[in-house]
């Protein structure tokens, strides 16, 4: 979500050389269309940066649209799990203020290609096909469900209802203080939706 996200994982059979390279070409990917959006991500440059040939790519997807769906879900499943870290890490009854303030961070503004992937695709994938838009809804509601967790009301429908709310403000803002070139108005952009949310959340 906010930033690149590093995990110590269970230890699993040493992966083959091809897994080993499939998911250099995701992890490659996951980064490429957050930066230069799904459109602007292509097949040749997304092997070149993962140090491979073009022609070797068939080897490991069955089409461009399988690439960008395996890509997508790298990256949403890094974004909620930074948010479930951000939120066991806060003291107890801060964790919305705590999710907030780093989604709507300087840094996680100026880090499209690490940051949330929702807030760097949103306006493109009404027009992706099925399976990347499908990836993008499991982690949508994802996220809803992490945030709906930390409200005083879960377990309540207007808990659920309120994280919708506070999800579309994140991103929204977040796309926003990104497409301005006002880096004033791009601040008090983020300050506002903080300022609006952080009392309720407090």
């Amino acid at each position: 979500m906010m930033t690149v996200m590093q995990t110590k994982s269970a230890k699993r059979p040493a992966a083959s050389r091809k897994e080993v390279t499939h998911d250099r070409i995701v992890e490659v990917a996951s980064r490429a269309i957050r930066r230069s959006g799904y459109d602007g991500t292509g097949v040749a440059d997304i092997m070149k940066e993962a140090g491979l040939t073009h022609g070797g790519f068939y080897a490991h997807f069955a089409s461009r649209d399988a690439l960008l769906a395996e890509a997508g879900d790298r990256a949403g499943a890094d974004a909620v799990a930074l948010a479930a870290k951000v939120a066991a890490s806060a003291p107890p009854g801060q964790a919305i203020k705590a999710i907030m303030e780093a989604y709507l961070s300087p840094q996680h503004i100026a880090s499209i290609e690490h940051g949330c992937p929702v807030s760097a695709l949103a306006s493109e994938m009404p027009r992706q096909a099925p399976e990347v838009r499908q990836v993008a809804t499991v982690h949508i509601k994802e996220m809803i469900d992490v945030l709906a967790r930390q409200m005083p009301e879960w377990g309540q429908p207007e808990a659920h209802e309120q994280a919708m709310s506070l999800l579309a403000s994140l991103i929204g803002t977040t796309m926003l203080a990104r497409a301005v070139d006002d880096p004033k108005l791009s601040a008090a952009l983020c300050a506002a939706t903080l300022k609006q949310y952080l009392p309720a959340a407090e």
